[in-house]
Formats: C-alpha cells, sequence, structure tokens
C-alpha cells in the first residue's frame, strides 16, 4: 500500500492557467512522491484510448450523465447511455488535445484516494474549497453544456487503483518510472521514527 501509485494528468487549461507548480506543490505536501512525468500534445485517437481503458466507461459516463441531467430538472440529449457519451467522449477528445498536457504518476500510502481528494469532484462548481478545481476554476456542467464543450477542470487522476494501473501502463513505459527514495519517507512510513535522532 505504501507504494501505490495513480495517473494525474494537467489537462491543457491547468497549463494555460500556469498551475502546474500549484497542483505539483499539493501533492508534494501531502506527502506523494512524483516516479514519472513528461509534457505532451496527445492526439485525439489517443484520448479516446485513454478513456476507453475502462471496458464500462461509456456505459457508467453515460449513466451518470443522464442521472445528472434528471436531477437538475432537464432533459437528457439522449436516453442511451452510450449515445449520450459519444457526445461526451467527443468534446474530452477535442479539448485533451488542444494544447500540451502534463502527465505524472504519483506514488504513496492511498495515493488515489487522496488525490482525488485534492482534486475535488469532476465539476469545479460543485467541488469544495480548499480542493483544486474548488479553488482555482469556475466551469460547470450548465456552462458547457450550453457551449457544447467538455467541462474546463484543470486535471485528471485514476479513479480506482484498476484504473491507475491500466491508465499508467497505456501513458508510461516501466523504464520512465523512476524509482527512489526520498528523505521525508522516513517520516512517513517507518514504524517507530528511530531514524531522527543522532
Amino acid at each position: 500500500m505504501k507504494k501505490e501509485r495513480t495517473l494525474v494528468i494537467i489537462k491543457p487549461d491547468g497549463i494555460q492557467r500556469s498551475l502546474i507548480g500549484e497542483i505539483v506543490g499539493r501533492f508534494e505536501r501531502a506527502g506523494l512522491k512524483l516516479v514519472g512525468l513528461k509534457m505532451l500534445v496527445p492526439s485525439q485517437e489517443f484520448i479516446e484510448k485513454h478513456y476507453l481503458v475502462h471496458p464500462e466507461w461509456r456505459r457508467i459516463t453515460g449513466e451518470k450523465t443522464i442521472e445528472s441531467y434528471k436531477k437538475k430538472g432537464k432533459k437528457p440529449p439522449h436516453e442511451d447511455p452510450y449515445k449520450v457519451t459519444e457526445i461526451v467522449l467527443d468534446n474530452l477528445k477535442k479539448y485533451m488535445s488542444s494544447g500540451p498536457v502534463v502527465v505524472m504518476v504519483w506514488q504513496g500510502i492511498h495515493a488515489v484516494g487522496i488525490i482525488r481528494k485534492l482534486i475535488g469532484s469532476t465539476e469545479p462548481m460543485t467541488s469544495d474549497v480548499g480542493t483544486i478545481r474548488g479553488d482555482f476554476t469556475i466551469d460547470s456542467y450548465e456552462i458547457s453544456d450550453l457551449d457544447g464543450r467538455a467541462v474546463r477542470n484543470l486535471i485528471h487522476a485514476s479513479g480506482s487503483l484498476e484504473e491507475a494501473e491500466k491508465e499508467i501502463a497505456l501513458w508510461f513505459k516501466s523504464e520512465e518510472l523512476i524509482k527512489y527514495r526520498l528523505v521525508q519517507e522516513q517520516i512517513l512510513y517507518d514504524i517507530n521514527l528511530d531514524g531522527i535522532l543522532e
């Protein structure tokens, strides 16, 4: 568990807002370790692979989107979850390939859950103050739907350990992930803290 890994992508809007350092700093301050890092402009085909790495993504995302519309008393664009995700995926491909992204692998105890907590919920408007999305962006599903685009929420993070493993394997070769020790790991993980005093 101490070596749990997760994938994080700072999306094109996060890069354009000059938030790379702020985002990285939050993960470092939480005690996580950066073990992989690259910057690139992904193709739309690659972004499709990224989202479809989870075999049930189309169905689950479509159902969640339909439910979200209905909760707000609005009519979803379709009742078929697969048709809804066609729209969602098309918008995501345009958004995620519109400029450079920073792709990272973070490691540490509960890495998946800690990072999900730090970034906040998918919709910036409903993200808590203190989260990355809650503090640094003001977009909403309503506005993105009106504009016919993906919600600009700065960052992607794997939703589960299984998803993280698949996403990391898609974005990184094993030799691109660095194994090294941080001094702070002695404080975070050493049972007796017996390495402090001389």
